[in-house]
């Protein structure tokens, strides 16, 4: 199961990458505008976490560049605990669905690379240097915008 949501995670971020300019969405017409309906939430289980790691609701680029920051620093302070890891990816994931242009990269790549290291736990293998070189390059893609925002991105 953790290896289809890896693949499952690395397919969007590629998706992600090949469409990595954001375009203004067009405006409206009356004639064509439909009412919208909300769709329920995955049915993924999300597992509890405290409040201090939720997504940002609306905090633009600084917030979501510090909240990787934060993941981050979480993800490194986990010593071979899979299930920690995994707690990273589900955090991870519901930061970057609020996350808006080139920082859903930052947490999909970090999703990524903590169910790979939760993998690896359990198996007792080793990582994908693959994983390490997606979080590294999401990092450099948002390295310039989170720098003008005040947020220096640490690895």
């Amino acid at each position: 199961m953790k290896k289809i949501l890896a693949v499952a995670a690395v397919a969007s971020l590629a998706g992600l990458s090949a469409c990595s300019v954001v375009a203004p969405a067009p405006a409206p017409t009356t004639a064509m505008a439909t009412p919208t309906t909300s769709s329920p939430a995955s049915s993924r289980p999300t597992p509890s976490r405290s409040s201090d790691a939720q997504a940002p609701q609306a905090g633009g680029v600084r917030a979501a560049c510090e909240q990787f920051n934060k993941l981050y620093a979480d993800y490194k302070a986990i010593k071979d605990d899979a299930n920690a890891y995994e707690e990273i990816y589900f955090a991870a994931q519901d930061a970057k669905d609020v996350a808006s242009g080139n920082q859903k990269g930052l947490f999909t790549s970090l999703g990524v690379l903590s169910l790979d290291r939760s993998s690896a736990v359990e198996s007792g293998g080793e990582v994908d240097q693959s994983s390490k070189d997606m979080v590294r390059d999401a990092v450099f893609a948002n390295a310039q915008e989170c720098t003008a925002e005040g947020v220096t991105l640490r690895l």
